[in-house]
């Protein structure tokens, strides 16, 4: 009698590909791919629901370096051993984001910080903006899980199952032969079967995505209730993943320390849908103001590129630039710095003769950062449509 037994599937033979010096890194392009599909799923529910177009692209300059900041950060103190414990890689493999090794709980905390900063200056609701980019957030997720995948990193325990993955040893450049050898290629000898823990977490992400889709059309929810919900769902998720995972982690009596950030996370989510508000946001609270109008005083990154034009124009560099530069008195009195109805105080000298007509200023608009520094880059100011 001839029994038949599905086939594992294997993990891929490398993570890296070169070109020529150029490493091209599948964890890195996953990432920038998961990035990339976050911000135009957001941008649609955005405008979808009341907001203006593009908006999420400027939140996004302050989001994702904070993002990528807060997941290394989150990383480095719950597998801080690997770096800095005894034989540890050191503080230069701790700075290497490339080789993997982002928390998303770091990641959705201090990129929120991010998101607020920016929400801020462009005066709309944090909360609703939340909602909107919930769902592209966790398919980002879902993506960003293949780069793991690649990488032959945060599978679980050795396993029987059919459904399990063929991991592989890896030798690199030098000649050394490790199973976690990012830079390595595939040996093709097997090092052991195991539970493709990153497959399960990339299906439960999708069909958080799907939930969250369905139920924010179902039910119109807003207020940040939905981002709530999917920090909720998500964290049901992992919880049992980490459970079936073995990799390296820091642990708390014997249990994974990111089970009892699920925990935590999932209960103060669950706290904060049934707080919230109920119902959605008026669609007219949602238009903000163009970036650099508020009444808020320039952040020092600002001051820091406006000082930068200045010193360009004295040295003649980016004189052209310049010429949408003005006085403050004029960027005061073209934003409409006077009270309705009031006119600038007469002069009571004799007025001059008059020589030739003096151009009046022309209304000019306060532009945010990024505009700022297009005029620096390129020498002429920039629109928006």
């Amino acid at each position: 009698m001839t029994t038949t037994v599905l086939a594992y599937f294997p993990s891929p033979p490398q993570g890296v590909w070169h070109l020529g010096p150029v490493p091209i890194r599948a964890y890195a392009l996953c990432i920038i791919a998961g990035i990339i599909a976050a911000l135009v799923i957001g941008d649609r529910r955005w405008e979808a629901r009341g907001g203006e177009r593009g908006v999420i692209y400027d939140v996004a300059l302050w989001a994702v370096p904070f993002g990528l900041v807060g997941g290394r950060l989150y990383h480095l103190m719950t597998d801080w051993r690997t770096y800095f414990g005894e034989g540890g890689a050191g503080i230069g493999a701790a700075l290497r984001i490339w080789d993997g090794g982002l928390g998303i709980w770091g990641a959705v905390a201090l990129g929120g910080v991010g998101a607020w900063i920016a929400c801020r200056r462009r005066g709309i609701p944090l909360p609703a903006f939340g909602d909107a980019i919930a769902p592209g957030i966790v398919l980002a997720q879902a993506i960003g899980r293949l780069g793991n995948y690649f990488n032959q990193e945060l599978y679980g325990r050795e396993t029987t199952l059919p459904w399990g993955m063929e991991i592989f040893y890896r030798r690199d450049a030098s000649g050394m032969i490790d199973v976690h050898s990012l830079d390595g290629v595939s040996t093709g000898q097997v090092a052991a079967v195991v539970q493709p823990t990153f497959l399960y977490e990339l299906l439960w992400n999708v069909l958080v995505f799907v939930f969250l889709l369905w139920v924010d059309r179902r039910f119109k929810i807003g207020h940040g209730r939905l981002f709530a919900l999917y920090v909720a769902a998500y964290c049901i998720g992992r919880f049992w993943v980490e459970l079936l995972r073995d990799d390296t982690a820091t642990h708390i009596a014997g249990i994974r320390i990111n089970s009892f950030t699920s925990t935590f996370v999932f209960i103060g989510a669950v706290v904060y849908i049934m707080l919230a508000p109920k119902g959605r946001e008026d669609p007219k609270t949602l238009g903000g103001k163009p970036a650099g109008t508020g009444p808020e005083e320039e952040s020092p990154v600002e001051e820091l590129a406006e000082e930068l034009v200045a010193a360009a124009k004295g040295s003649g560099i980016v004189a052209a630039a310049m010429v949408a530069g003005s006085h403050e008195s004029e960027d005061a009195a073209a934003v409409g710095d006077v009270e309705p109805g009031e006119k600038p105080a007469e002069s009571e000298a004799e007025p001059e003769p008059a020589v030739a007509s003096r151009p009046q200023p022309q209304p000019v608009q306060r532009r945010g950062f990024s505009a700022t520094v297009r005029r620096v880059l390129w020498g002429v100011e920039i629109r928006r449509d």
